[in-house]
């Protein structure tokens, strides 16, 4: 009588195979023998995962309201009216009563960056995953006040940085000596540094339509750099300023020709493959995109999108859809998506909460420098 033989794949195979699924199924997988929970955990492992999947990434949002006390990851290609497209998610690490002073920052690489009370998290919602730091010392003195926020990744340490610009409170914001500071916190030195710009003084980052108390404006994290809206005091213009986070420097980029809007009326956003602007007057919505990076030339008035027909009111989008759709929020707990003419798709409301919380991320099963791996 033959034997019957089980079927055989060698670890390589196995490991190529595992590369190719997406993060919600590796998830489920770890709970089926401690191999396989070895291996989705290995650091090297989700590193080779999320480079290897750069062009099938699962894009989501989160969208968190603070009275509700709730928190859902939507998957923004499905149906916004498909429930089996929303979850919910625990942030377990924080208690219910910090809720009021959360606020979401930034997003990068399957991490994103709250703020809460004196104290920075970085959570991934794939994988659970959190770690929090300490806010500047500068923010915490009276003195000084944060301006501007981002978060990105420097690929060339592998490594991830929390900026922050702040301000002297003390001299008038409208000064062009105004004294700026830019800090980072390197997740990988597990310390906060304050480095020296060349130039950074022509710029005041403190925009004139921002109140002392208004919240630090986020940074668009775009080709290894963030990117800031600024005025450049010896031009006396809106420019766009970037901070590489390779080179750790400045550099400044021009609004498009023709481009004639307010920065309090526009924003930097991703549309597509792209560095783009919004910007919204009148019921209708501009959208530029910068075809090649940092050259002036390219960019290119992509949409202009009428939505005086629109019966909901319209705010800045957060995110654009591989079919070319675009969603919002209409600012009361509900997401909106409309296609490339401004007409509207659907809406879904998920609570009622005007000063909802969004941002959009995509999932990995990374971990942060200094970490074992293992969540």
């Amino acid at each position: 009588m033959e034997k019957k033989t089980g079927l055989y794949l060698p670890h390589e195979l196995i490991i190529q195979i595992m590369l190719r699924l997406p993060v919600k199924s590796l998830i489920r997988f770890k709970c089926v023998c401690k191999s396989l929970l070895a291996l989705i955990s290995d650091h090297n492992f989700a590193k080779s995962h999320f480079e290897l999947s750069t062009a099938t990434h699962t894009n989501r949002i989160v969208f968190m309201s603070t009275l509700a006390l709730e928190t859902r990851s939507i998957d923004f290609e499905a149906s916004l009216n498909d429930d089996s497209a929303s979850t919910s998610l625990n942030l377990n690490f924080m208690p219910p009563e910090s809720y009021s002073s959360l606020e979401i920052k930034s997003s990068c690489r399957g991490f994103i960056v709250l703020t809460c009370s004196s104290n920075i998290y970085l959570w991934n919602p794939s994988t659970g995953h959190h770690k929090q730091i300490p806010f500047p010392a500068s923010n915490l003195d009276a003195k000084y006040s944060c301006c501007l926020y981002g978060f990105g990744y420097d690929h060339l340490r592998d490594d991830y940085l929390v900026v922050s610009v702040s301000y002297n409170t003390s001299i008038d914001p409208v000064d062009d000596n105004i004294s700026s500071h830019l800090k980072f916190f390197s997740l990988r030195a597990n310390t906060w540094n304050e480095i020296e710009c060349p130039g950074f003084v022509k710029y005041n980052h403190f925009p004139y339509y921002m109140n002392a108390n208004d919240d630090p404006k986020v940074g668009m994290l775009f080709n290894g750099t963030i990117h800031w809206f600024s005025f450049r005091h010896d031009l006396s213009m809106d420019v766009i300023v970037g901070f590489d986070l390779v080179e750790r420097k400045l550099l400044e980029m021009h609004f498009p020709d023709g481009f004639d809007y307010e920065p309090i009326d526009c924003d930097l956003w991703i549309f597509g493959e792209f560095l783009s602007l919004w910007a919204m007057e009148d019921g209708t919505v501009e959208i530029w995109v910068m075809k090649e990076y940092k050259v002036h030339s390219s960019w290119v008035k992509t949409l202009v999108l009428s939505i005086d027909d629109i019966s909901i009111e319209y705010y800045p989008p957060i995110c654009s859809t591989k079919s070319g759709g675009i969603i919002g929020t209409n600012g009361g707990g509900e997401l909106v998506k409309y296609d490339g003419n401004g007409q509207l798709l659907e809406n879904r409301s998920y609570f009622n909460d005007p000063c909802a919380l969004v941002v959009m991320y995509t999932e990995s099963l990374l971990s942060l420098p200094g970490d074992s791996g293992q969540f």
